[in-house]
């Protein structure tokens, strides 16, 4: 029988097929475009290879193709029963996060790493800002992305996808020498790596480099021009920079080039979060004549998130609702909290509460706004994401406080970020803080 990149048993006959497999695999470890070509082709040289099926099923997934991709997981569970036991648990655990039970993944993932650490797709399942850790609900998520990352490092050595993972999550938890240091490792055996380069952005973003940060994603992105689902995301970077420059204009222009909705070959999830995250923070910086750009965003999510569900497109389905629609706000957040009550919410009432924070925000009403999102900051890595994504309420708070004349308010949370990275933007605010007091 043919093995994977990590040594573990493939069950089909065909090396082909098995060539092909092991080449999706490592473009999704990668962020790398052509994993649906490339399972599918594997499937075409062996239509009952189990594994081949549950990764087109996990591509369908990230597309919001979620017909498509519970018929793959069938297929997949019907060719895997005369498989290895340990690819019949594999295909269990991704079938479990596929059909919404992310919980019933989370534990069966944790015990069948213990047992096959080297199963380097169910390790990733568990890690990056959209992992199932970081959506779980939990406040200890980095921590826990972390210290599971840390146990099986003797496993993978000097394994490119490892390092990058193992150096984010490092970074993600505040150590940000050694995380940088061990994410640049990862990224130098493998530059074209999106999931490198996108590690190595937020190691930039954590130190406050603004300039190394746009020489880096300045060169990297045309170099690497439509191989990645995370070229509109790291692009998404590039304006956050640019944003902290004082630059809305540029932050702006990088909007409308590489980022808005239309044509993208991204994961839906990413589009509509970076869509209107980037927005809100150009308003926020105080660009006007986005109305347009926010309407087109509305649309997008219409079409994928029409509904509660996935609670990181439910937050930010309040920044787009809020400028747009009200009454498509009112009604997510009724929906959020028929969740909630059903315990299906993982962060719990506090997404509801940004939620109406940024609603209060967005109505003008900046004191009821910090007001309602002060005691929100410390459950706010309950959301999930990166600690850059996180940052939106973080900015809205602190813009709420002192434009409602409460520079107290926001003058602790500016400190605490300034003593972790410096901040020209920050620096800013900490001044008018300190006028207002």
């Amino acid at each position: 029988m043919p093995q994977d990149r990590y040594g573990l048993t493939l069950s089909t006959n065909s090396d082909r097929a098995a060539a092909l497999y092991v080449d999706g695999v490592d473009r999704m470890l990668a962020a790398l475009l052509g994993a649906d070509a490339a399972f599918d082709a594997a499937i075409a040289e062996d239509p009952d290879f189990a594994l081949a099926h549950l990764g087109r099923a996990r591509v369908h997934q990230l597309n919001m193709e979620g017909a498509d991709a519970r018929a793959r997981v069938a297929a997949a569970r019907q060719f895997v029963a005369n498989a290895t036991p340990r690819e019949r648990q594999h295909v269990e655990i991704f079938a479990s996060a596929i059909e919404g039970q992310p919980k019933k993944a989370v534990t069966a993932a944790e015990q069948h790493l213990q047992e096959y650490p080297r199963d380097a797709q169910v390790l990733a399942l568990l890690l990056g800002a959209f992992g199932l850790y970081a959506f779980s609900g939990r406040a200890d998520h980095d921590a826990a992305r972390l210290a599971i990352s840390e146990r099986y490092a003797d496993d993978y050595g000097d394994d490119w996808w490892f390092l990058t993972y193992l150096g984010w999550a490092k970074t993600e938890a505040g150590d940000l020498i050694n995380g940088r240091a061990i994410t640049e490792r990862g990224y130098a055996l493998k530059p074209s790596n999106a999931g490198a380069a996108h590690a190595v952005a937020h190691a930039l973003f954590e130190q406050g480099n603004g300039a190394e940060g746009r020489s880096f994603l300045s060169a990297w992105l045309p170099a690497n021009d439509r191989t990645s689902f995370l070229q509109g995301h790291l692009a998404w970077h590039l304006a956050l920079i640019a944003i902290e420059d004082d630059d809305a204009d540029g932050a702006l222009d990088i909007y409308e080039r590489h980022i808005k909705p239309s044509g993208r070959p991204y994961p839906p999830l990413n589009i509509y979060t970076d869509t209107a995250s980037l927005l809100w923070r150009l308003s926020l910086a105080g660009k006007t004549g986005l109305d347009a750009h926010w309407q087109d965003v509305a649309r997008y999510g219409d079409g994928f998130f029409a509904k509660a569900g996935a609670h990181f497109a439910d937050v930010h389905h309040a920044l787009v609702a809020a400028t747009t629609n009200n009454t498509a706000l009112e009604a997510r957040l009724s929906e959020m909290q028929a969740r909630d009550a059903d315990g299906k919410l993982a962060p719990g009432p506090s997404a509801i509460g940004l939620c109406r924070g940024i609603a209060a925000f967005a109505a003008g009403d900046h004191e009821s706004a910090a007001r309602i999102l002060e005691p929100l900051m410390p459950d706010l890595v309950r959301i999930g994401g990166s600690h850059a994504q996180r940052e939106l309420w973080e900015d809205t708070f602190i813009v709420a406080s002192l434009r409602a004349g409460q520079g107290h308010k926001a003058a602790g949370l500016i400190s605490e970020r300034l003593h972790r990275r410096p901040s020209r933007r920050d620096e800013a605010w900490a001044r008018e803080a300190q006028v207002l007091r």
